[in-house]
């Protein structure tokens, strides 16, 4: 314990750490597995929703809470990256400010570089560091769900799906798959009109989704008035809960663990084949119609 709290005390060699695995810098690889064995003790929760829900204001919210409880909290705020300028805003570090100061806290805002899925490519790693140092929780906020966004399954132990009122025939026009991800719901706003009969919506719609053993539960909040807070993190500890006592915990981490190791591999594929002397020609043949990509993509892994 003593030796997780003196690496959380060290923000600038976490900062640099993050940095180095976030820009692929020389030696990244190196500080990843040295860290290694030290990670799985944070339990990570992802944010995501709409765009407008109020995920960073509740983000922000339950780290608080965290934090007077004693522990130690990691927020992993995803950002758009323009497709122009390659720049980001990384609005959430500003949002934030007031608690990124805060010694139990580390904030670490992250642009999505052009990565589908609401997620930078480098969260994982960034996440990796963060728990290693000594993390007890850790958010990873979303840029916002689309139809591809559902990344952060593949991440997070507990997935808590943000919504608000008013959404009406938004709700049931969104995909089944984005509804599914969601481990807990919170109907954030919940000081505005609507939000009982969003809360109803919600639930009605989760009942006609395949059986599970686990049904996520919806819970009523508010952010900015500091609402139905201890109800939230109730659903989330009952999640957390249910998933060690049936083993579900062991087999999020395992199908996560397959998911690091197929990136991995897809992004050395990657790399290996475009270097490849016969790279470029081939791509002049299929655009010339001599090869079909399947044939290209065989002489290569040949």
């Amino acid at each position: 314990m003593a030796n997780k709290t003196k690496a959380w005390k060290d923000r600038r060699r976490i900062a640099k750490m993050i940095t180095t695995v976030e820009n692929a810098l020389p030696g990244h690889e190196k500080v990843l597995q040295d860290i290694y064995k030290k990670t799985g003790n944070a339990y990570i929760i992802g944010i995501t929703g709409p765009p407008g829900a109020g995920k960073s204001s509740l983000t922000d919210a339950l780290a608080r809470a965290y934090i007077d409880m004693g522990k130690r909290v990691g927020v992993i705020a995803i950002d758009p990256t323009s497709p122009f300028s390659g720049g980001s805003i990384l609005g959430d570090r500003i949002r934030m400010n007031e608690l990124s100061t805060h010694p139990q806290m580390f904030i670490r805002s992250m642009g999505t570089r052009g990565q589908l899925g609401g997620l930078s490519a480098a969260t994982h790693s960034a996440v990796m560091v963060l728990d290693a140092c000594g993390a007890d929780i850790l958010f990873i906020e979303t840029v916002g769900v689309g139809q591809s966004e559902v990344e952060i399954v593949k991440l997070a132990d507990t997935v808590l799906m943000v919504m608000v009122p008013g959404l009406g025939d938004d709700i049931q026009t969104m995909k089944a798959g984005i509804m599914e991800i969601g481990d807990v719901f919170a109907v954030n706003k919940s000081d505005l009109p609507g939000a009982d009969r969003t809360k109803l919506e919600l639930k009605a719609m989760l009942s006609f989704l395949p059986p599970k053993e686990w049904r996520p539960p919806v819970c009523l909040v508010s952010a900015t008035e500091k609402e139905g807070l201890e109800e939230l993190m109730e659903a989330i500890d009952e999640h957390r809960t249910f998933q060690a006592e049936h083993g579900r915990l062991e087999q999020r981490r395992m199908r996560n663990a397959q998911e690091a190791l197929l990136a991995i591999l897809r992004d050395k594929m990657v790399e290996r084949v475009t270097k490849d002397p016969r790279y470029e020609h081939l791509i002049e043949q299929i655009a010339e119609k001599e090869i079909d990509p399947y044939e290209a993509a065989r002489q290569l892994m040949d």
